[in-house]
């Protein structure tokens, strides 16, 4: 198996098993748009990294809790509509992002790879930092998966029980912006989300435990991550957006096989 086949699987994988906890509680919390707006401060994070001469990864990361941080703290406040917050802050990171790798004349910028994945030419740093992270994600949610659970299920209920509910939503978003840190180069900023929530909202109809559903979402997005590169190898179609279509076959698939059954 060629070295780049290799390296994109094993990033993959990693990818779809980590997105998947993430990706159930983003489908219980109708948390789509949320997602969405976090992927777009990526590319901001990209361009700031670019103009700094620092860590792309790093610089994604950063950027990615700075406006998760901006974005709870201007949801508690509740002075505007959380819909219109989230689009305000989504398209303005997005344009804020664009604008500023027009300043690093010097740089030579591939914005493609950035919006829509790159995932044949991950190499040993991006699995470091897939890997790594995801360790420190799973870890996370394993240790305070009743809690977050609970505050899924009822916020309000789970606050009157003790459920710390204002620091675990901070935990959840921050743990979110890591996700898309390190999953940007598999499939874009712009494909980010759909890898979280089309295996997540496939597995919802096939699991009758919240734990089975991470297990499907998990194991879904594996096979996707499978059967989009071998679309790409076979075909010559871009490999992050081949992922995502994999996907919503999959849930295609699954929505006709409940029909008929």
């Amino acid at each position: 198996m060629p070295d780049l086949i290799l390296y994109a699987l094993l990033a993959g994988y990693g990818v779809a098993v980590l997105a998947a906890p993430l990706g159930c509680f983003v489908v219980w919390r109708r948390m789509a748009y949320f997602g969405d707006t976090l992927s777009h401060s990526a590319l901001l994070g990209v361009s700031l990294g670019l103009l700094l001469n620092v860590n792309i990864n790093l610089a994604v990361i950063l950027s990615s809790m700075m406006v998760s941080v901006l974005l709870v703290t201007f949801q508690e406040k509740q002075r505007i509509a959380s819909d219109t917050l989230l689009g305000v802050l989504a398209h303005s990171a997005l344009s804020i992002g664009l604008v500023t790798v027009s300043f690093a004349d010097n740089v030579r910028v591939d914005m493609m790879s950035y919006l829509f994945g790159d995932l044949l030419a991950t190499g040993p740093s991006d699995l470091y930092w897939i890997y790594g992270g995801g360790a420190l994600v799973l870890a996370t949610i394993a240790w305070l998966w009743k809690p977050l659970l609970s505050m899924s299920v009822h916020a309000e209920l789970a606050q009157v029980e003790g459920v710390p509910v204002r620091k675990l939503r901070m935990i959840l978003t921050l743990l979110m912006a890591l996700v898309i840190a390190v999953a940007m180069k598999i499939v874009g900023v712009l494909l980010i989300t759909s890898l979280m929530i089309i295996p997540a909202a496939t597995a919802q109809r096939l699991a009758r435990t919240p734990e089975q559903m991470v297990g499907f979402s998990a194991l879904l997005g594996i096979f996707s991550v499978s059967g989009g590169l071998a679309a790409s190898w076979y075909f010559d179609t871009p490999a992050g957006p081949s992922v995502v279509v994999s996907s919503f076959v999959l849930f295609l698939v699954t929505e006709l096989v409940r029909k008929k059954s």
